[in-house]
């Protein structure tokens, strides 16, 4: 059963591999050229897993000691995985214990993996939801902490790989967009971004927008349903 599950899960997770990688080695040699050894990026994906909170903790660590200003940074940047939770809700019931690694590990990508995959009725769908979040850890990990020990010795121009993750949400997107028939979900997504952009701002415009999307999606919840667009 739990390899049956592994198998599922893990052609979900290359085009997230590709992303980490490059991502998680910019990561490690961004911080080893901070001042700080492998430890720190090895240490911190496995712990803190929040790609651009772990960049803002570079500067963080050098600046002065301030804890609230921390927190209220770390809250505005990792806001949206408050709605993430409540999305998951129903998603991790009757998890056992692999629900409190799944809530540890749940970042965009697993979020957005776990909501749309169509799994198959003979996969356990906890541990397909598990390996997914397992995977991707692991890719994060592994990327950062290696990104960190070559830090010293390779040089190169980082500028533009942040790019690589949003070219794989729109290849989500439009993956999501293809599978259903009557297109809420994605116009619910588009409409609240884009009007929370304009409303609020570039800088702003996240948690009001997720806010916004949570509200449509659950005024909208039985149509959406019926239409097949959730799971």
């Amino acid at each position: 059963m739990k390899w049956k599950a592994f198998k599922t899960a893990f052609p979900y997770t290359i085009p997230i591999f590709a992303g980490f990688w490059f991502l998680g080695m910019t990561y490690g040699i961004y911080m080893n050229v901070s001042g700080f050894s492998f430890v720190y990026p090895m240490v911190m994906s496995l712990t803190v897993f929040g790609g651009s909170l772990e960049f803002l903790a570079v500067s963080m660590l050098l600046s002065k000691f301030a804890p609230l200003q921390t927190f209220i940074m770390v809250l505005m940047v990792q806001a949206r995985h408050l709605f993430y939770g409540i999305a998951m809700l129903d998603r991790f019931q009757g998890m056992g214990l692999k629900k409190f690694y799944l809530i540890f590990g749940m970042c965009d990508e697993s979020f957005s993996i776990n909501c749309t995959a169509d799994i198959p009725e003979d996969v356990d769908r906890g541990w397909f939801m598990f390996f997914v979040t397992l995977l991707n850890h692991f890719y994060w990990f592994s990327g950062a902490t290696v990104g960190g020990i070559l830090g010293s010795l390779v040089t190169f121009n980082t500028e533009g790989l942040d790019f690589v993750m949003t070219a794989m949400f729109v290849v989500i997107f439009l993956e999501q967009w293809l599978k259903e028939k009557k297109h809420y979900t994605a116009y619910i997504g588009l409409a609240s971004s884009v009007v929370c952009l304009l409303l609020f701002g570039a800088d702003s415009f996240l948690v009001p927008s997720m806010a916004c999307i949570v509200a449509g999606l659950t005024f909208m919840r039985k149509p959406i349903e019926k239409a097949g667009g959730l799971v």
